[in-house]
């Protein structure tokens, strides 16, 4: 039976990118998405996928990335694909509109997208009307919160975000690593990093929130500087790490013609470079910390080896665009018959272990 999503995948490719996002955004929000499900999205999960984080329950570790959803206005139609959790944002304390348009662009011979969309967004006040407060809601779902472009205090900014959105989030994602904002990346450095965080947990703190704040790096990082944010991030009792953002470097076998433009880079490129950086910081942080995959996951097997380089959840964007919403219950298909596979009774139990010696049962499957 041909893949329904392939005629709507023609459609759509037929239009810029932004504009057809925010055409399928619009079908989401009418329930014509269903259409393109296939039936095992609504099986519920097998017990091997769930696992306890942060206080709460993820009955599988795929999630929606930051970007899909910005203003959160499609977070309960995308639940029926089959997601363990949401994340929604960037969202900024003001309205902004981002950068000059087009600003979205297909590199359709490469599975991937270079945006420059600066964090365009309608503001963190309007996208929390869409979220009911967190108790009660059996939807994980995390806010992702950025600085306003022209904020003279980025620190407030965040602070803002902490306070308003800390009701409504399962957990918060602090966002210093989109290479769309002019100089946001350099508040990933040590001192002002360790600054920005250090400020952030006081605030938490003081106004007994009990929200589990996280991180979102970028893959373009120098090994000094993951070795600082490691450190950073142990002494500040951050949470949690996303990895990673999207990335503004190009490997040469990029084949489409978009490849030149400007922005973040994301989809099957990203996968080595952001999995290699998953794994390097699931060392510098020990295993300590809960570690979210993000890049260039198309399929379970790449969900799979986030997941043993160090990941307890992973999240998926740019294979929505290729694949369609079917593909969230094909990851965790997949996911199941590896985990038992390698002999692995929970995904916690597969956290990780690439970085230990495999054993006699792993290394036969391997042969």
């Amino acid at each position: 039976m041909p893949d329904p999503y392939s005629l709507v995948r023609r459609m759509l490719f037929r239009l810029p990118a932004e504009p057809a996002h925010s055409l399928g955004l619009w079908a989401i929000r009418l329930g014509l998405d269903r259409f393109l499900l296939d039936r095992f999205a609504d099986e519920p999960d097998t017990e091997i996928l769930e696992q306890r984080l942060w206080g709460r329950t993820f009955s599988n570790p795929i999630g929606l990335a930051a970007g899909f959803d910005k203003d959160a206005k499609v977070w309960r139609g995308v639940q029926r694909w089959g997601f363990g959790f949401v994340e929604v944002g960037t969202l900024t304390p003001r309205p902004q509109k981002g950068n000059d348009t087009p600003r979205v662009f297909r590199l359709e011979a490469d599975e991937a997208i270079i945006n420059s969309m600066g964090f365009n967004n309608a503001g963190l006040s309007s996208a929390l009307s869409r979220i009911p407060p967190k108790s009660g809601r059996p939807t994980v779902i995390g806010i992702n919160i950025g600085k306003n472009r022209d904020s003279s205090d980025p620190a407030a900014d965040y602070e803002f975000g902490v306070l308003r959105a800390a009701r409504h989030a399962d957990y918060l994602v602090i966002n210093v690593s989109s290479p769309n904002t002019p100089g946001l990346r350099d508040l990933q450095r040590r001192t002002q990093l360790n600054s920005l965080l250090h400020r952030l947990i006081e605030v938490r703190d003081r106004a007994h929130q009990e929200i589990p704040m996280l991180l979102k790096i970028s893959p373009d990082l120098t090994s000094t500087e993951c070795q600082d944010i490691a450190g950073v991030v142990l002494s500040n009792r951050i949470d949690g790490l996303i990895i990673s953002n999207t990335t503004t470097n190009r490997t040469a076998d990029l084949a489409s013609a978009n490849a030149h433009r400007e922005g973040g880079l994301s989809g099957r490129p990203l996968f080595n470079s952001s999995t290699a950086l998953l794994a390097e910081m699931y060392g510098l942080t020990q295993g300590r910390l809960p570690l979210i995959g993000v890049g260039g996951v198309s399929g379970a097997r790449d969900a799979y080896e986030k997941i043993r380089a160090g990941a307890s959840l992973v999240q998926i964007h740019t294979a929505l665009i290729f694949s369609g919403p079917a593909i969230v219950s094909q990851i965790k298909r997949g996911l199941v018959d590896l985990l038992r596979r390698d002999g692995f009774g929970s995904i916690k139990e597969a956290v990780g272990t690439a970085h230990r010696p495999k054993t006699a049962r792993q290394a036969l499957v391997a042969v």
